[in-house]
């Protein structure tokens, strides 16, 4: 009796034992518990962030690109009329091309990238209607407002519309012509044709006519950036209406030309890497404008004669690079409806750098035809989207036009095998 009694108060002390233990460890549970709350919360915020970084890496890098764009441009206008010694279009493609050019042969040589098979052809006329784009848009910049001649550039989807459906029988469809009516009155705005504007635009912001600024220095950003750029006072010279007409019609050339190039790489499709067809675009680029400066009896070579020039040229080159790597990385990424639409940050980057540097903001005239030209590329940006139908190379001429990331990977994938 008294042996089983002391069993069972062992039993029973045991039990309140083990009770103990298990409120015990359920209070230090929930102490840990309270503990790792703010780790867990951590990993979710890291999580949270990684996973916003993957969505979005793609269409940063675009917007990077469009910001190298953008400053590559603005330093080609600056070095063609912000300095007494003044480069012309020519030598300024010959900088940017030429370090392309290196640039992108270290890149296929480091990364192996396969060389074209049958389409040597196909590549030249890339190469020369991509010159001739490239020419029309910094002659342009040399003589029109930077903003004007940046949304030109804009008709280009519009214009590889009607190319591709004249030359590859691709369909065109009232939607896309109706697109092309809309950007063509556009530009008919930005040129402001005498006989159309007989009288002075004036300045949405003064209401003052556009006349060339007397005292940019007296607008506190522009004098700033007289400061820093270490150029003259960058007051637009007077251009007349023919040198203007001019310039619109070399710049919509340029925007012809480009579409040219971008039919070709639709021709040229998967049997051509897309860096190899921006490496044979450089190169010609190069070459022509060499031989052009060479051989014309009114154009030479100038050197820079100051340290802003200098400056302005190593922006030119390694931006142009900087535009066609991070355009590329991002392109791959990034589906081509979201990323297409960041292309359009180069017209509020234009407006934002002609106020700052030039002191000057674009006619109503002018910001009326830039919102027609910007809707109609993006209404015929919508319509190639919505088909899906076309396989293009990725490079900074043909990011006005959109692209699938399957498609590029399917392309890459496809060059690899064939050279396999």
């Amino acid at each position: 009796m008294g042996g089983v009694r002391s069993y069972g108060a062992t039993d029973d002390s045991a039990t309140a034992s083990d009770q103990y233990a298990a409120a015990s460890s359920l209070g230090n549970g929930s102490v840990h518990g309270e503990e790792n709350e703010p780790q867990d919360q951590s990993n979710t915020a890291r999580r949270k962030l990684k996973q916003f970084y993957e969505r979005n890496f793609g269409l940063f890098l675009v917007f990077l690109a469009q910001t190298c764009g953008s400053a590559m441009n603005t330093a080609a206008k600056l070095l063609a009329t912000g300095y007494e010694t003044k480069f012309h279009a020519l030598q300024i493609i010959f900088v940017r091309m030429s370090c392309t050019t290196v640039l992108s042969c270290l890149y296929i040589w480091y990364n192996k990238i396969p060389r074209s098979r049958g389409v040597t052809g196909l590549l030249i006329l890339r190469g020369f209607a991509g010159f001739v784009g490239l020419f029309g848009l910094y002659y342009s910049l040399s003589w029109l407002e930077f903003a004007d001649a940046t949304v030109i550039a804009f008709l280009i989807p519009t214009m590889t519309a009607l190319v591709c459906w004249i030359w590859l029988k691709e369909p065109y469809t009232l939607k896309e012509a109706l697109a092309g009516l809309l950007a063509f009155t556009g530009v008919l705005f930005v040129a402001r044709p005498p006989w159309l504007f007989p009288s002075v635009p004036l300045d949405p912001i003064s209401g003052r006519p556009t006349e060339p600024r007397s005292d940019p220095s007296s607008d506190s950003l522009s004098s700033l950036a007289i400061g820093m750029l270490g150029v003259q006072p960058p007051t637009l010279p007077p251009v007349s209406a023919e040198q203007r007409t001019v310039a619109i019609l070399l710049a919509v050339l340029g925007t012809f030309a480009a579409s040219i190039a971008y039919a070709t790489i639709r021709v040229i499709g998967k049997r051509a890497h897309s860096l190899v067809s921006v490496t044979y675009f450089a190169f010609l680029s190069t070459a022509g404008s060499a031989f052009i400066i060479f051989v014309h009896p009114d154009l030479k070579f100038v050197m820079p004669e100051s340290l802003g020039q200098w400056g302005l040229i190593a922006v030119i080159g390694f931006a142009g690079f900087a535009l066609q790597f991070l355009l590329t990385e991002g392109l791959q990424r990034e589906k081509g409806g979201r990323a297409t639409n960041l292309t359009y940050l180069q017209l509020v980057f234009a407006l934002l750098v002609e106020r700052i540097i030039w002191g000057t903001t674009p006619p109503i005239e002018s910001l009326f035809g830039a919102v027609l030209i910007i809707v109609a590329a993006v209404w015929v940006s919508l319509q190639k989207n919505a088909e899906k139908k076309e396989v293009k190379a990725v490079d900074e001429e043909r990011s006005l036009l959109g692209d699938d990331q399957e498609q590029v990977e399917d392309r890459r994938r496809s060059v690899v095998s064939m050279d396999n």
